[in-house]
Order: structure tokens, then C-alpha cells, then sequence
């Protein structure tokens, strides 16, 4: 008795366990009958461990048993099929994600890894991937935030019955169809971002047609970074064409979260802006890559993702040319001395403010430190 779980990452094939666990096998094979798994998220991936899907709302906290659906809410869950001959031995196993004795309900997670123990005699055990491990490794290799969720969106697309032994439980209804829609109607997560953001933009494109939509890109987004910072003056020097400027950044993301997300494109460097004075995040950043093309390959498939439940902005450094020389001062005035910031001083008496907080600047390592102790222990508590 097998399923094809079709993803976005391909499809595996699942043996199912149906003489140790019958209840469950029956449970799993109708609601992927009736297509509740479609669209479903791996909301819960962690390396090495299990990747946990199933749930409608992508919370973790919802879905119900084909019972459930058929004769309500109290029959939501179902008991536990524990054969503790099954064991988490190989990478793929397949077991309910039940948070208590008893709770079993639509959520299953699968195996990372081989020989997870401590997972035995805890979870029915109800199914072993046969097909697919390579789609598993991919699913392992996810970059996740904080609370496991992949940043790019992993999603079962389709389930297909090879084999049902069960007769339908009376009152269940199968759609004629999938049902069309990108995310399950119950989901209530907010939408990360999907392969289709990261797909090259340029490809088939011929050198002529690419060129044109890079200069209509870098107009747009010009536009939008002048629309959100105010009209800004040329710069005193041209920016490196390997830097990138990224705004709209939500207050708690740190640098290295930055750093992470964007280095697969060769991050050379990367520094949020802060107050000089409380540490706190400007909502900006510099990111300096390896080579350009690495910057040109971000600003192209990192521009409008969310990160920290935010939609950043990014931009090459030429068209916020001011908050650059601005922040190229204030790292060359920490070397000047006074009479050298003097003898400066008639040149940028405009910049008053620009030079202030360069003055200011030896201060900023021992603020943002505070700050992010502050937060820290805010988090903490």
C-alpha cells in the first residue's frame, strides 16, 4: 500500500505500515484521498531531525483526522497504533506528530536522518519513504529561521493513492478535482517567499531585452528608495558597484541574519546602520559582495522578500549615494585626527549633522552592544 507525495522540492514514494497500524493508514490514505494535504507547508523543518507538515494552517496548533471532518470536532483525534517493533532506524520514516498520548489528527512529520531513537514508542510509526530520499536531502539542506520554517516555501503539491485497501468511512466527500489554489483556504501564516521568486528572471532572454529590463528595474527601484528616504544629493565619490543598500529592514534582524540569507551570493561584508547613540537599527543596511555579479545576482532574486515578517527593499549604493559617503566618512574620520576633521570642516559645513554622528562613531560598537544585550534580555523575559 503505497503514496506519492508530490512537493515542490519532487516526489517520494511511502510504504504504508497498514498491518501494524490500520487506523492510521486509513486515516492518512482519506484525507489524501479528498486532497486535504494539498498546499500543505513543511512549516517545521529541522536539519538533521524531522521535517513536519500536514497542518492547513501551517501553525502546528491545527488540522483534524478524516473522523474529525467527518463527524466534527470531538472526533478530531484518534489513538495512538504504537508498535514498538517500528522503530525511527532510517532516514524517511514516516510517523503522526501527535503533541500528546492519543492526539492524533491530520500532522505526520519524516525522518532526517537515520537512528533517531528517542523518538521510538512516542509516535506511530506508519510509513517509510522507498522513493524520493534525494527530495529529503533537499528539504534537510533548507535554510530555516528561528522557529524552523524554511525561508523558502516547502509545500506538498499533490498526493497520489498507488493502492487503498479501505473501504471509504460513510459520509466522506471526495472532490471531483485538486482544488485550485496556491495555499490551503485555513492557512493563517504569513506567505514566505516561493521558488518562483528566485527563478531567473533572465533566462531566454536575449542580451538586448535583459540590459532593458535592468535599466527599468533600476528606475523603478531607484524610484522607491528616493520615494522612502526623501530626495538625495549625488554622491562625493562613486559607490563600489559591489555594494548593496537594503532597507525596510524590521528592527530585530541582526547583521548575521542578514549575512546568512544573502550568502549564497558571496557576502564580503554586511552592516546594518544603527543610532549612534541607543544602538538601535535605522532599518538599513550595506551588504558588500565578492564580485559584482554576486551583487547583480541579489539585487535581482532578493528584492521584495520578506524577512523578519518585512518586505526589503534592495538597491545598488549609486542611488543612495549620500547614506554611503555618510557612512565612508564616518569610517575614515575615526583615523583623523581634530585638525584634520578641522581643516575639513569648510568643505562639509552642509554635512554638519553627517559629521556629528561620524564624531560620534567610536561610541557605536559600545551601544550596539548595550542594545543588543537590552533586547536580548528583553527576549528572555
Amino acid at each position: 500500500m503505497s503514496v506519492i507525495i508530490e512537493t515542490t522540492e519532487g516526489a517520494m514514494t511511502v510504504d504504508l505500515l497498514t498491518d501494524s497500524c490500520p487506523t492510521t493508514c486509513l486515516n492518512f490514505l482519506k484525507l489524501c484521498k479528498i486532497k486535504y494535504y494539498n498546499n500543505c507547508l513543511f512549516f517545521n523543518v529541522q536539519q538533521n531531525f524531522i521535517a513536519q507538515t500536514g497542518d492547513p494552517t501551517g501553525t502546528g496548533k491545527g488540522g483534524s483526522s478524516v473522523f474529525g471532518l467527518i463527524d466534527g470536532p470531538e472526533k478530531r483525534f484518534f489513538k495512538d497504533e504504537i508498535d514498538r517493533s517500528k522503530k525511527h532506524a532510517k532516514m524517511g520514516t514516516v510517523a503522526m506528530a501527535n503533541k500528546k498520548e492519543n492526539m492524533n489528527g491530520s500532522q505526520f512529520y519524516i525522518t532526517l536522518r537515520d537512528n533517531i531513537d528517542y523518538l521510538d514508542k512516542k509516535h506511530t510509526i506508519f510509513g517509510q519513504v522507498v522513493e524520493g530520499l534525494d527530495v529529503l536531502e533537499k528539504i534537510n539542506d533548507a535554510f530555516c529561521n528561528e522557529k524552523y520554517r524554511p525561508y523558502v516555501d516547502i509545500r506538498i503539491l499533490h498526493t497520489y493513492i498507488i493502492d487503498d485497501p479501505y473501504d471509504d468511512p460513510q459520509g466522506l466527500v471526495v472532490p471531483d478535482r485538486s482544488p485550485e489554489r496556491s495555499v490551503p483556504k485555513e492557512e493563517v501564516v504569513p506567505r514566505g517567499l516561493t521558488k518562483e521568486d528566485l527563478k531567473d528572471k533572465n533566462e531566454g532572454k536575449s542580451a538586448e531585452e535583459i540590459e532593458k529590463e535592468k535599466k527599468r528595474l533600476e528606475a523603478q527601484s531607484h524610484a522607491v528608495v528616493l520615494e522612502m528616504l526623501g530626495d538625495l544629493p549625488d554622491a562625493d565619490v562613486k559607490p563600489p558597484e559591489n555594494v548593496l543598500f537594503v532597507c525596510q529592514l524590521n528592527p530585530i534582524t541582526e547583521d548575521e541574519d542578514l549575512r546568512m540569507i544573502f550568502f549564497r551570493f558571496g557576502v564580503k561584508s554586511c552592516e546594518i546602520i544603527r543610532d549612534h547613540e541607543t544602538g538601535n537599527s535605522l532599518g538599513y543596511a550595506f551588504i558588500e559582495f565578492e564580485t559584482e555579479q554576486g551583487a547583480v545576482d541579489a539585487y535581482y532574486k532578493m528584492n521584495n522578500v520578506l524577512i523578519d515578517d518585512r518586505r526589503i527593499k534592495v538597491d545598488f549604493s549609486q542611488s543612495v549615494s549620500k547614506l554611503w559617503n555618510r557612512r565612508r566618512r564616518g569610517e575614515r574620520m575615526m583615523a583623523l585626527g581634530s585638525g584634520d576633521r578641522e581643516r575639513r570642516s569648510h568643505r562639509h559645513h552642509h554635512h554638519s549633522q553627517s559629521r556629528s554622528r561620524s564624531r560620534s562613531r567610536h561610541h557605536r560598537s559600545h551601544s550596539r552592544s548595550r542594545s543588543r544585550h537590552h533586547r536580548s534580555h528583553s527576549r528572555r523575559h
